[in-house]
């Protein structure tokens, strides 16, 4: 099994952007998740799940610092809320990870009523990056856990060949210098639904997922040993 693809998403719900190699920290990959949107009015941080225009925009890293290409084609970064309020049309801040309190994380949303978009329950991510949760810093799929999906509605960060992710929970991956323990599997929302740049709205891949992987696809990991990965790096699955 090797490392066909890694992604990085420096914004939380916005497009990302494909990287021959990436930096492992503690908290994943380097500047994974590392910004996201705020919505002044309601305290959440704006997700897809609620505002699914975001899938329209991308954003990268640059020079450590984030650019968003939004769908008009021009790009803002730090310091340019008020153009981001202007496309989402509310009171947006385009915060960094641990910029206004160290401890906390993002107050996000999902529908339990995926058809109908109702019925939204909220909770509290971790710390230090916009990860849904602390059990998952670093997310891994197969080619043949995707079949045929475009991979943009997962998010993951590693696409590997071959198949059998969902056997490593529980053990460990080494890549290249970099070693993850595998958490959990990962479950799937309304995200994987929301449409993206040539992509319509799909509610048949959620309920496929549902129906045959039992809400799964793709694992979670925590990072154990820091490093450098790059495309083409064997993953080296251990039981210990």
């Amino acid at each position: 099994m090797r490392v066909r693809e890694i992604w990085r998403y420096p914004v939380k719900s916005i497009g990302g952007e494909v990287l021959p190699s990436a930096t492992i920290t503690e908290l994943g990959i380097a500047g994974d998740r590392g910004w996201s949107l705020f919505d002044v009015s309601t305290g959440t941080t704006l997700t897809a799940r609620r505002t699914p225009e975001l899938l329209f925009a991308s954003a990268r890293v640059v020079g450590g610092d984030v650019v968003i290409t939004l769908p008009d084609g021009n790009e803002v970064g730090a310091g340019d809320d008020a153009a981001l309020s202007a496309w989402l049309g509310r009171d947006i801040e385009l915060r960094a990870a641990g910029e206004h309190n160290l401890e906390a994380g993002g107050t996000y949303e999902v529908p339990l009523d995926v058809e109908n978009d109702a019925d939204w329950v909220s909770w509290q991510g971790p710390g230090g990056a916009f990860h849904d949760s602390a059990k998952a810093r670093v997310s891994l799929v197969s080619e043949g856990s995707l079949r045929d999906w475009d991979r943009r509605r997962f998010r993951t960060n590693l696409i590997v060949d071959g198949s059998g992710e969902d056997d490593f929970v529980g053990g460990h991956v080494a890549i290249g210098d970099v070693r993850l323990f595998v958490r959990k599997q990962i479950d799937r929302c309304v995200m994987v639904t929301r449409p993206q740049p040539d992509l319509d709205r799909d509610l048949d891949v959620l309920k496929t997922i549902n129906a045959e992987r039992a809400t799964f696809l793709a694992v979670g990991c925590l990072v154990e040993s820091p490093g450098e990965i790059e495309v083409g790096a064997e993953v080296v699955y251990s039981a210990s």
